[in-house]
């Protein structure tokens, strides 16, 4: 099995309870059934991470004690909804507001809130974290990361495929409860899902670092 720091990414298996799974049920229903939803300004999925998941303590383990969810996506593949993602690297975070800061640029509004391209450094310092509510297998449309690929640096877009071909691609296969960790600054793709039904992943990042001047990372809470 890979491990994250020599990888990239790690299978955490069966980490979230089915009881746990349940809450956290309750807290999405009713969230639109699409590529990506963005979860701001959320006190329940919030409290959620903290007190009923041991995401916060795993994170704290791999990042150190300041370690805090800084954003959280909802992804939900279903016949109605069903997509295909090329590989790339993660490049933007989400903040509270826009502010002008060197080495932080290239400013996009997603779903009403302010992403910028901070210095590839920040990113790669923080790690994501997949929490599978569905299973996942070949052909539904895992996840698929080029192992290794997080200690490139910035990739140009032109070096991608080439780099993808000489690392190979691994498939994040997953049962419900089970918790992909990996790090922001991997290469990763995703593939249309082939199989009738639901595959739900809440996606969380997590960051130990401040940022600086007025910025503020968007959070979950």
């Amino acid at each position: 099995m890979p491990l994250l720091d020599q990888d990239g990414a790690q299978l955490f298996s069966g980490l979230i309870s089915e009881s746990s799974r349940e809450v956290l049920d309750k807290i999405l229903s009713g969230r639109p059934r699409r590529a990506g939803v963005r979860l701001f300004g959320d006190p329940r999925l919030a409290e959620w991470i903290a007190g009923q998941s041991p995401l916060g303590q795993l994170a704290r383990s791999l990042l150190g004690a300041k370690a805090q969810p800084v954003r959280a996506v909802l992804f939900d593949k279903i016949p109605a909804s069903n997509w295909a993602l090329g590989w790339h690297q993660d490049r933007t975070i989400a903040v509270r507001q826009r502010a002008e800061i060197d080495g932080f640029e290239n400013w996009t509004v997603k779903a009403g809130t302010a992403h910028v391209e901070p210095p590839f450094a920040r990113l790669e310092a923080m790690i994501t974290m997949r929490v599978h509510l569905d299973d996942v297998g070949e052909d539904n449309g895992p996840l698929l990361v080029a192992l290794g690929s997080h200690e490139l640096g910035r990739i140009e877009e032109s070096e991608i495929a080439a780099e993808v071909d000489a690392r190979g691609t691994l498939p994040c296969l997953a049962r419900a409860g089970d918790v992909w960790v990996y790090k922001a600054a991997i290469l990763h793709a995703s593939e249309a899902s082939q199989r009738p039904g639901s595959r739900r992943v809440l996606q969380i990042d997590f960051s130990a670092d401040e940022l600086p001047g007025d910025l503020e990372w968007a959070g979950i809470g």
